[in-house]
């Protein structure tokens, strides 16, 4: 297989600086690890790919003779040997991904211990009017809690962990990966350094058991969808924790049948008849928490006009006060209408001396 140019393997331009170079292999590094890429020989491959790039592109002497003569410059150096000098801010480069990737900057892991869980979440669906007054609601979750039996150690009563002989208690072992080696978790004991030679029973070495629990989550009026809640302490928990993770409650509205929600506003459209139009009305109209209101119909209003109901929307969270509620007016013709009701339409024609040959209207005057 032709091997890419290293340019193009670290996606920069040829006139790229050595920070842009450093950035773009860490980059590459971080998405293609083999510990982020477990069995996965293509994304090792590109590991590799990448770091012969940066180990040749970083170095001055190296990418001078890298640029006039190819990769023939590279073979005739005797391949892309490791250089001490060009790796220099390797521990700059790697020592987030390595805090990230073992829980430490790439040092030993020996005794420690995870003290915390991990979250939970939980989705949970509520109506808009719900939103309008906020509720308290009911949720069972299963968790993951500290195994009685062992204290969450894993280990049956009377047993203790034992040191990893693989990693010899450190939790690391050495991976070649181009042409330098780099430490990753250890694969006999997940990490830990340690290793249970008698799993408890109860747990079965997990050192967790699920539990079953109900939970009443106060959803506060107002509330946005997509927003989420956190219960603290009510995650799960993890074989050595001290303390659980937490609990976040995502909560999601249903649309409404009638009103559409925007932020704290809400719309809604009435039906309404020509007459009540033209010669002016006062009805009454519910709110989305069933409070009955007196919206007031000018004469002469006019179809899809927008009226407003001012803080008869949506609760404002933890503000005290709400948006506003819009009617749109659409007039709705009447399907059958009576002859006296004809009669009485025609005289008011001619009451209003409506126009019988009416000239088209320009369309920029629909909007």
């Amino acid at each position: 297989m032709a091997k890419r140019d290293y340019y193009e393997v670290l996606e920069i331009p040829k006139n790229a600086s050595s920070d842009d170079i450093k950035r773009a292999y860490r980059k590459l590094a971080v998405k293609y690890h083999p510990d982020r890429n477990p069995d996965n020989p293509e994304a090792e491959a590109k590991f590799k790919e990448a770091t012969e790039a940066y180990e040749i592109l970083f170095d001055a002497q190296k990418r001078q003779a890298y640029d006039q003569y190819g990769f023939d410059a590279v073979n005739n150096m005797g391949g892309a040997g490791f250089d001490p000098n060009a790796f220099k801010d390797f521990g700059d480069i790697f020592g987030d991904m390595f805090s990230s990737f073992f829980g430490g900057s790439g040092s030993s892991r020996r005794g420690s211990s995870n003290t915390q869980g991990r979250d939970l979440r939980y989705d949970l669906t509520i109506n808009l009017k719900d939103v309008a007054t906020g509720i308290k609601q009911k949720i069972l979750i299963t968790t993951q809690v500290s195994c009685g039996g062992c204290a969450g150690s894993g280990a049956k009563s009377g047993s203790s962990r034992k040191t990893c002989t693989t990693c010899h208690g450190t939790g690391q072992v050495n991976r070649s990966a181009g042409f330098f080696t780099i430490p990753s978790s250890c694969s006999t004991c997940g990490g830990s350094g340690q290793i249970i030679e008698h799993p408890c029973d109860k747990c079965s070495g997990k050192g967790v058991i699920p539990k079953q629990e109900e939970i009443l989550i106060t959803i506060p009026a107002g509330i946005e969808d997509g927003q989420r809640l956190r219960v603290a302490g009510k995650g799960n928990a993890v074989q050595g924790s001290t303390q659980s993770g937490d609990l976040y409650v995502f909560v999601r509205v249903r649309p409404h049948d009638i009103f559409e929600r925007h932020g704290a506003n809400l719309w809604c459209v009435l039906p309404i008849s020509p007459i009540q139009l033209m010669t002016g009305d006062e009805i009454i109209i519910s709110t989305i928490d069933d409070v009955r209101v007196k919206l007031k119909i000018e004469a002469g209003t006019q179809n899809d006009t927008d009226l407003r109901l001012r803080e008869k929307g949506l609760p404002i969270m933890n503000s005290g006060r709400r948006g506003d509620m819009y009617v749109k007016l659409k007039v709705v013709m009447p399907k059958h209408i009576s002859g006296k009701a004809k009669d009485l339409l025609k005289e008011l024609a001619k009451e209003l001396k409506i126009d019988k040959n009416p000239s088209p209207m320009k369309l920029k005057d629909l909007s």
